[in-house]
């Protein structure tokens, strides 16, 4: 039997009757209309990628472009002219532009040899309805201490994110950097590829490769700032400080040690504007991932700064309407551009509209990350006891998002692996994960306790967090290890700047249950759709049961967290009269569990209103821990989801 939802339904209207968000808009208009007088509209704007750097001519003469206006001269130096700093000097244009043209050889060849190649290319996968996102780092991508490749992604990674259930992926550190450690988040080359990796060949071949596979692939687009480098990088490209950024102060981020960009400058919104459709052409990337938008939408940065969620906190002089506009421009061509495309905005503030079309005064973003979520669980695990976890305040925090704004759940990111801090693995097993991971031997208490809890906290974020779902490579299996990239304080070392993707495939490892886990929760919501669904109707959050049920999208889940108690006949609400079944539990040996619930059950509901919903049923669900005759202790937090 199917259920049916009515939900009121939100209209994007042609008026727009919020007066906070009238003025957002209105900006936007403004820079359109700019953009179709200056430039004929945005779309010759942004494809200034093919006027400006390097262009190869027809009759094979290179002609070179650049915008520096507080340059006094530029030259051009390289292999091809034996790096004479001042053999080849640019001619300088109106508005700070700058141009040289090299004939081609006698023999018609290029100045600059280069090497080109043709290849087919797969056509881009249709936007999914569920989006389960695979955060990765292709540096990190192996085994191996070293800096892994695009072949190796493609070949070793691909097939197990596609076997896992994520149809896209979020790669990180693309965007050439010269600081491996920043984690890319300090760029130098912003139309460039990380060329550590491997060529831009091999790039776009991941790239096609995960398209055949029916997976979208995002970048993790850094906009938001740039390093300080000057050899290499953007500042002082021109001699002077306020080339591409705003003058100091207010162009340095203190706490990021990098540069603020000039988002006011028309050249700066040509720049970035064209950066985000060269990384959609060129390498045919699916979407964004706006790194740092809470920094870029506020002088402040975000720093020092608390948000509860009133107006005043998000519109006011404390904003920056120079990249709130960028932003809502950046999202507004892109969908234009390319229907199907996908942005999402790391943000912490929770700015309203966020995630609205910018015909409504929003910014235009698909998605926000849910970025409480993840500081929620870590907070549990460091402070609380089991017995004292407030269901409420994890149901709380679980479901505290605008309506009509689609969040981004996910349990942890990056952000939690990196050396400083834990993984949620490592926080629930900590050392034992070293020696006590074997199923050649009895769980002791603390892998037990540490296998439910994990399977638990992401199948509970992943069912009630969001719209969306985010998971850190290698944490889908517990990765033992955090995150720490080589520098002087490590001597330099990679050995924690890896994935051990080989625990997984050793079976006598716990590790490859986790996978199992993890790949089946998300094959179910695949079959389900709960990620595409209303928010859940959650009926129970009782506190001395330590018992959470919610349905979404015809699926029932129930959760015990208690640590001692089972609950026999334990009644709970439903939406959906008749017959249910047990289609996914945490409890099966396949994923480490104990195996106590019989999978061939049928549960039958009863016209006996309970806890808001019409009709009723009872289960049975075991306790958290269970004593054997020997008097071990064995952690076991069982949960199931049940189908209509």
């Amino acid at each position: 039997m199917e259920r049916l939802f009515l939900f009121p339904v939100m209209v994007a209207l042609l008026v727009i009757t919020d007066s906070y968000l009238l003025p957002q808009y209105e900006l936007l208009q403004k820079q359109l209309v700019q953009l179709e007088e200056a430039e004929g509209g945005f779309d010759q704007f942004t494809r200034s990628y093919k006027t400006f750097g390097i262009q190869r001519k027809p009759d094979n003469s290179l002609f070179f472009k650049e915008w520096a206006p507080a340059a006094e001269a530029l030259f051009l130096t390289g292999d091809f002219n034996d790096w004479d700093k001042f053999s080849h000097p640019y001619t300088k244009k109106e508005f700070g532009k700058w141009e040289l043209i090299l004939p081609p050889k006698q023999d018609k060849s290029p100045a600059v040899n280069h090497n080109t190649k043709l290849k087919q290319i797969h056509p881009r996968p249709t936007k999914p309805r569920s989006l389960r996102t695979y955060e990765a780092h292709v540096g990190i991508a192996s085994p191996e201490g070293k800096i892994a490749s695009y072949t190796n992604f493609t070949n070793n990674v691909l097939p197990r994110i596609k076997d896992l259930g994520y149809n896209c992926i979020q790669l990180m550190a693309i965007m050439e950097h010269a600081y491996y450690a920043s984690f890319g988040y300090q760029v130098t080359s912003f139309f460039a590829a990380s060329s550590r990796y491997g060529t831009p060949d091999e790039l776009k071949q991941l790239i096609d490769v995960a398209h055949s596979m029916g997976i979208v692939v995002l970048l993790d687009v850094v906009h938001s700032h740039a390093s300080k480098n000057t050899e290499d990088g953007l500042n002082q490209f021109d001699g002077s400080n306020s080339c591409f950024f705003h003058s100091p102060p207010r162009g340095e981020h203190t706490q990021w040690d990098s540069r603020l960009f000039n988002y006011s400058s028309w050249e700066v919104l040509r720049f970035l504007l064209s950066n985000l459709r060269w990384w959609m052409e060129e390498y045919r990337f699916d979407g964004f991932r706006f790194d740092g938008v809470t920094s870029m939408l506020y002088h402040h940065h975000g720093i020092g700064t608390s948000f509860s969620g009133d107006y005043s906190e998000y519109f006011g002089l404390q904003v920056d309407e120079d990249s709130l506009v960028y932003l809502m421009l950046a999202n507004h061509i892109l969908h234009t551009l390319y229907p199907d495309c996908i942005t999402i905005a790391e943000d912490v503030s929770g700015m309203p509209a966020l995630c609205r079309a910018v015909q409504e005064g929003g910014l235009g973003f698909d998605y926000r990350l849910a970025m409480a979520i993840p500081d929620k669980w870590i907070q549990i695990l460091k402070e609380l006891k089991d017995e004292d976890w407030s269901m409420g305040n994890i149901v709380y925090t679980l479901t505290n998002r605008r309506f009509g704004e689609k969040c981004i759940a996910y349990a942890e990111s990056h952000d939690q692996a990196l050396v400083g801090d834990k993984s949620l693995a490592f926080w629930l097993m900590d050392k034992e994960m070293y020696t006590n991971m074997s199923s050649l031997v009895p769980m002791t208490h603390i892998i037990d306790r540490g296998i439910q809890l994990h399977k638990m906290i992401r199948l509970l974020t992943h069912g009630l967090g969001g719209e969306g779902y985010l998971n850190f490579m290698g944490n889908e299996f517990g990765h033992p290890e955090w995150l720490d990239f080589p520098r002087v304080g490590n001597n330099h070392s990679y050995h924690y700047a890896r994935r051990q993707f080989n625990l997984v495939d050793m079976d006598h490892l716990r590790y490859h249950q986790l996978y199992a886990f993890d790949r089946d929760m998300n094959r179910t919501e695949d079959k389900y759709g709960w990620l595409a669904a209303q928010p859940a109707f959650v009926s129970a959050k009782h506190e001395e049961d330590k018992v959470i049920v919610f349905d979404r999208a015809n699926v029932l889940f129930i959760f015990n967290f208690h640590p001692s108690k089972s609950f026999q006949n334990y009644r709970i609400g439903v939406e959906v009269p008749g017959k249910y079944k047990i289609k996914l539990d945490t409890d099966e040996t396949l994923y480490g569990g104990h195996g106590r619930l019989d999978h061939n059950t049928e549960f039958f509901s009863e016209s006996h209103p309970f806890n808001g919903r019409p009709n009723s049923m009872k289960v049975n669900i075991p306790n958290v821990t269970l004593l054997t005759h020997q008097s071990s202790s064995f952690v076991e937090l069982p949960n199931y989801k049940l189908q209509a």
